[in-house]
């Protein structure tokens, strides 16, 4: 049986999404005046931040992708929240996920309404449409509603606001549900990501895998 990761429509969506990624996003950063998207300007707020950022996917590789879909199928999750839905590349990995589990939501949020409005059309085109839930705004503001139990968490927004937005969500969460962070072994500056980890080392059990720029998987305790 093919999963509906590896089946058209979504594997065809996926392909054309990493390929104009790979192919659009240095000169994306570089019209933005950036060297990469770990140099992010620390002085702008979130808002100024999606602004300056609309045109750059900076989505999960191909194989963090992969690796989504396969903690997502094993955890059994049916109740998925992401932060930092960009383009739809790991939102259409976890839809598919959700579906082969036999269905149910995907919660993603986006700060910028272009990126939002691609997404959309990204993930309907995908055919996963019914079961992602994408909302505009401050995720701060736009998870702080959200059915419980929630089995899994992708943390793929500003770093710097991760743990408040991990906090926002963990009323919802079970013992058992899964939080994943991208990026931790991403060069930005300073210990961005210092305050989420050891809050993750307190209350979760917790585990960095070595998949592209890192990936922190913690289970609720």
């Amino acid at each position: 049986m093919t999963s509906t990761l590896h089946s058209d429509p979504a594997a065809t969506v996926l392909r054309r999404l990493l390929a104009a990624e790979e192919a659009g996003d240095p000169q994306a950063m570089a019209d933005a005046g950036l060297e990469s998207p770990t140099r992010f300007p620390v002085e702008l707020d979130a808002a100024a931040r999606a602004e300056k950022f609309q045109d750059v996917y900076m989505s999960v590789s191909a194989t963090g992708g992969e690796l989504l879909y396969l903690l997502a199928r094993a955890s059994g999750a049916r109740t998925v929240v992401e932060y930092g839905t960009s383009y739809g590349v790991s939102t259409i990995h976890l839809a598919a996920a959700v579906r082969d589990n036999g269905g149910g939501t995907v919660i993603t949020t986006e700060l910028a309404e272009r990126k939002a409005v691609a997404a959309q059309r990204n993930v309907a085109e995908a055919g996963l449409d019914d079961l992602v839930d994408l909302r505009v705004g401050d995720a701060r503001e736009t998870l702080a509603q959200v059915p419980e139990p929630v089995d899994l968490v992708l943390l793929d927004g500003w770093p710097d606001l991760a743990l408040d937005v991990l906090q926002v969500v963990e009323p919802a969460l079970r013992p058992g549900s899964l939080v994943l962070v991208d990026d931790v072994d991403m060069d930005f500056g300073h210990d961005v990501h210092g305050p989420l980890l050891q809050h993750l080392a307190e209350h979760y059990a917790s585990l960095k895998l070595p998949i592209s720029d890192g990936v922190q998987a913690a289970v609720r305790l």
